[in-house]
Order: structure tokens, then C-alpha cells, then sequence
């Protein structure tokens, strides 16, 4: 297993880079009072109070029985109120209409992206004949109130169809599609040695220990990655931010898209996928996708567990590192790496970076102030190359 990392010398250079009632006039001979109508699938509604100081009570007709709910009873007619200074008016008591109106259905909210639509109403019931009402009783001076007829009950209305649901866009897909990668770019600049530059998700570096290995970058989120006995070769891009890092939380949710081939042969050991820094404390960490080895590779010490994310499973592993090549962290002579390394390696796809952090977070493994976020090929001697038409290392904040 490799011991190595970035050598001392990208301490220096990294430095560098970071971003409502109306009065009764004449009360002789008032009619009583209206009947309620009869409530809505339970009792109808007492009748109104009969009239001021009337010679004959009014005569009532007992209250319509009132559609009910979906499934309700018949309703009740409302028994007459007792007259005023005159005769009562006649009370009306009614037997209500059976089965009202089915309630109308109610649009789904659409799903992400779409539309349900509204379920029908229930058919209307069919009122019942109402009952004739009982007189009312004698008022002061008054004669007796005459009996009320009932009232037929109204059919129920048939419930109305339901309007369809809205549901507000769906966000588009932050997964890659690997059915329509794009061709490599054409020109593009070779780097050599142990080197970077760039800025923004851009930023470039390369590393070897020993033997030859070169950088090509593109004016886009593209590169080629080259070694030929290199002992130890690291070539990467994506966001760099030198001294100045932050916590993983503070750059919001970070991604990766990935598409690449392969060529060649790597050594003992090769890694493809994310790779980067943290200190406070020191970290190095690695988030593997594929490598010239079978996949998942041994690292030397064993899996704490494993995770499943973006459509695969990954081994977790941390382990304690003195490394050959120097670190990015100053002046510390051991660290530890995190580790995590796909059961079955794939040529493209997304990677959600952020994820990781936070499961490794979740088990204790805690990373420091992330110096770097990069798409990463690291091979172990051999001669060959991976090329990139799609490196895209993406963050919200």
C-alpha cells in the first residue's frame, strides 16, 4: 500500500491561491318566522322567533331537509320557536332530504416536476319528504298557530370533479449522463514536472517522486493525466484553496462528475476519483471510484464499515500515514488518510462528495479545514495515462 502524499513543496505555491337588523315599524299581523333549513347531515336548524305582538300565529312551513356530506343522515326540520307578544307561529318540523352531495375531490399536489389530477365527487342523494311541522303553542293573546306542512327535501347536488393538482417543476438532474459524454477537447496546455496553477474548480496539479509524468488542461472541466515510471505520480483539477480553508459545511453541498478511459498500466497501486487536504487536524483523504487494480483494493489495514452512495457500495477506511512525500500540513511527521473505495469501479458517473464527509463525520472521523477538492488520478509506476472529457468539480457556496 502506498505511504506517499503531496510532496512539501506544493505547501509554498498552495499558499497562495483560495472563494350587518332592521326595525319593525308595524308588528300587527307578522308571519312567524323562517324554519332554519335543516343542518347539513345532522339536525336542521331551529326555527326563527315568531312575530311581535301578531293577532294569528304565521303559518310555517317545516324547513327543507339540507344536503348532507357524503354518507349523511337525514336531516331534522327545526322545531317553531315560541311566538312573541301575539301568537306563536306555527313550528315546522321536518324530516330532512337523505344523502347529501359528495364532497368534490381534491387535486393531489403534484410530485416533483408534475400534476394530479382531482378525483370526482360523490353523486348527489335525494332529499326526503319533509313531515309536517306541529302548531305552535297559544301566545300571550294570540290564537293558536296553524300546523305547518313539511317541506319536500331537495335533491343532493352531484359533488363536483375535483380541479387538478399543480406541482411546481422538478429541479433538474444533477447526475451525469453517461450515455452522452463528449469528446476530449482538442489542444489544450501539457505541464510538466511537479507544477500547478489555475484558479476556481480549474486549479491544476501535478507530482511525481521520481521518473516523468505530465498535466494536459483544457479551457474547460477536462484534462489528461500522463506518467511514465513515476514512482509515485499525482496529476489533479478542481477547486483549490490553499492555506485558506474552511470546513467541508462552509461550501455548501460539493459534487463531482467524472467520465474517463483508461490506458495503460499503474504499478502495485492506482487511484481514481476525488482526493484532497484538511488541517486542524491533518487529513488526507481519498474518495475512490476506480483503479488499474481490481476493485475495492486493500489498503492495508481493514474496513470500519462500508456506505451506499451513488448507486454503489463503498469499504471505509482510515488508517495512520507517515508518508514519503511531504503533506500539506506543515511541520507534523504522521497523519491519517480517510478512505472511501468503491466495491465495483465505474468510468463515469457523479460522485457526491459532501456525502462522504458527512458519514465519515457521523462515525468520529472528523476533517479539519479542507484545503482542496479535486478529481484525482494517483498511479505507482507503470506507464500509462487517463483521459478526461468530463472533470467537473461543482460546490453551492
Amino acid at each position: 500500500m502506498r505511504t506517499r502524499s503531496l510532496q512539501t513543496f506544493a505547501l509554498t505555491v498552495v499558499a497562495g491561491l483560495v472563494g350587518c337588523s332592521t326595525p319593525i315599524e308595524d308588528p300587527s299581523e307578522l308571519v312567524g318566522g323562517s324554519a332554519g333549513v335543516g343542518g347539513s347531515a345532522t339536525s336542521g336548524g331551529n326555527g326563527s322567533l315568531g312575530g311581535s305582538s301578531g293577532t294569528t300565529g304565521g303559518r310555517q312551513a317545516g324547513g327543507a331537509g339540507g344536503g348532507g356530506s357524503t354518507g349523511g343522515g337525514a336531516g331534522t326540520g327545526g322545531a317553531q320557536a315560541t311566538g312573541g307578544n301575539g301568537a306563536g307561529g306555527a313550528g315546522g318540523s321536518a324530516t330532512g332530504g337523505t344523502g347529501g352531495a359528495g364532497s368534490a375531490g381534491g387535486g393531489g399536489a403534484g410530485s416533483t416536476g408534475g400534476s394530479t389530477t382531482g378525483g370526482a365527487g360523490g353523486r348527489g342523494g335525494t332529499g326526503g319528504a319533509g313531515t309536517g311541522g306541529a302548531g305552535g303553542r297559544v301566545g300571550f293573546g294570540g290564537s293558536a298557530g296553524s300546523v305547518g306542512s313539511g317541506g319536500a327535501g331537495s335533491g343532493g347536488s352531484a359533488g363536483g370533479a375535483g380541479t387538478a393538482g399543480t406541482g411546481s417543476a422538478g429541479a433538474p438532474s444533477s447526475t451525469l449522463d453517461c450515455s452522452a459524454i463528449p469528446a476530449l477537447p482538442s489542444g489544450g496546455t501539457m505541464h510538466s514536472g511537479n507544477s500547478q496553477g489555475g484558479k476556481d474548480n480549474l486549479a491544476w496539479q501535478i507530482w511525481s517522486n521520481g521518473g516523468n509524468g505530465s498535466l494536459t488542461t483544457f479551457s474547460t472541466a477536462a484534462f489528461v493525466a500522463s506518467w511514465n515510471n513515476s514512482g509515485d505520480y499525482l496529476g489533479r483539477l478542481g477547486f483549490e484553496w490553499g492555506s485558506a480553508g474552511k470546513a467541508f459545511t462552509a461550501y455548501g453541498d460539493i459534487k463531482a462528475d467524472l467520465a474517463f478511459k483508461k490506458n495503460g498500466t499503474a504499478g502495485q497501486y492506482s487511484y481514481v476519483g476525488i482526493y484532497g487536504w484538511s488541517t486542524n487536524p491533518c487529513i488526507e483523504w481519498y474518495i475512490v471510484d476506480d483503479s488499474y487494480s481490481a476493485m475495492p483494493f486493500n489498503t492495508g489495514t481493514q474496513p470500519s464499515g462500508t456506505a451506499d452512495l451513488d448507486g454503489g457500495t463503498y469499504n471505509l477506511v482510515k488508517r495512520n500515514t507517515t508518508g514519503t512525500g511531504g503533506n500539506r500540513c506543515g511541520n507534523v511527521t504522521a497523519w491519517d488518510q480517510f478512505y472511501s473505495i468503491r466495491h465495483t469501479g465505474r468510468q463515469c458517473g457523479t460522485i457526491s462528495v459532501s456525502e462522504h464527509f458527512k458519514i465519515w463525520d457521523a462515525k468520529g472521523w472528523k476533517l479539519g479545514n479542507l484545503l482542496e477538492v479535486k478529481i484525482l488520478v494517483e498511479a505507482a509506476s507503470g506507464s500509462g495515462s487517463v483521459e478526461f472529457p468530463v472533470a467537473n468539480v461543482t460546490k453551492t457556496m
